[in-house]
């Protein structure tokens, strides 16, 4: 039997020794630690991205803000906006965008394209901050919210303590391989 994503579900066991659903809870960390490595990699990153773009450091300082900008504002209202939809869709539909946003952002030879890209895939995260912890919740039994929460949010620590920093060598490698 595969493995259920509907709310309310554990999976293929569904009696009293069900275990978490992994697969499920870490998809949810994985969308966690590609938001906050969105968010935070174009800090380690500011002499390349403003050599490419043909800006100012100061100007890509802003990569971050936009982004958290976007995620302050969108995570209260989409939420709540969202609050009655089923949260599989929901969080599809924030994984597209945030793709779309990140897309363009990769893509972009301006920097006015790239910080309205950056405040999109912003907006994304903080409707996936909103949803996350509530997705996790929905798809275990009662006594296994803790430890669901636990793995659906160890994508956090993992990208700011992995992520950005291997992202940031692999940036500076790609861009000092670019030179030569």
């Amino acid at each position: 039997m595969p493995l259920s994503l509907t709310p309310g579900h554990v999976g293929e066991e569904s009696g009293p020794r069900a275990g978490l659903p992994t697969a499920a809870l870490s998809g949810l960390a994985a969308s966690g630690f590609l938001c906050i490595v969105t968010e935070t990699l174009p800090a380690g990153l500011v002499p390349q991205i403003a050599s490419g773009l043909r800006v100012s450091e100061a100007i890509v300082g802003q990569l971050v803000a936009v982004y958290a900008l976007g995620s302050l504002l969108a995570a209260i209202p989409l939420t709540s906006l969202t609050q009655g939809f089923h949260r599989r869709p929901v969080l599809l539909a924030t994984i597209v965008c945030f793709v779309i946003g990140n897309t363009l952002t990769a893509l972009a030879g301006s920097i006015a394209l790239v910080l309205v890209a950056r405040f999109v895939a912003g907006c994304a995260a903080g409707l996936a901050w909103g949803i996350l912890a509530g997705y996790a919740r929905s798809i275990v039994r009662p006594d296994q919210t803790g430890p669901a929460m636990a793995v659906a949010m160890v994508g956090v620590p993992l990208a700011l303590s992995l992520g950005v920093p291997l992202g940031t060598f692999l940036g500076g490698w790609w861009a000092g391989a670019d030179r030569s």
